[in-house]
């Protein structure tokens, strides 16, 4: 059974920085392509970065130059290092996984595997 547990989520002032971790477990986590998306009280869940099994990296284009999406297989967790943060940022930050050969990138409809969220609050 694929679980997925975000850590690492907290309330940060603009300019901050935030490090949230994923562990995954209950797969063979090398083989999976993973992600990190958000949802903001009143809007759609959004994706914010992804990478693939061989660690191809993609970002929307409101984080692109401050986040980065990472991986260390051997302790099966994902993570997103959150620098320069806005208060535009604040949202529930989930991870999601999936497989297949066709990685799903920033679309959050080609995920069957979430996480239960961690809350980011940036103020001004």
């Amino acid at each position: 059974q694929v679980q997925l547990v975000e850590s690492g989520g907290g309330s940060v002032q603009a300019g901050g920085s935030l490090r949230l971790s994923c562990a995954a477990s209950g797969y063979t986590y090398s083989s999976y392509y993973m992600g990190w998306f958000r949802q903001a009280p009143g809007k759609e869940r959004e994706g914010v970065a992804s990478i693939d099994s061989i660690g191809t990296t993609s970002y929307a284009d409101s984080v692109k130059g401050r986040f980065t999406i990472s991986k260390d297989n051997a302790k099966n967790t994902l993570y997103l290092q959150m620098n320069s943060l806005k208060p535009e940022d604040t949202a529930v930050y989930y991870c999601a996984a999936d497989w297949g050969l066709f990685p799903a990138g920033l679309v959050a409809g080609g995920y069957n595997y979430w996480g239960q969220g961690t809350q980011v609050t940036v103020s001004s």
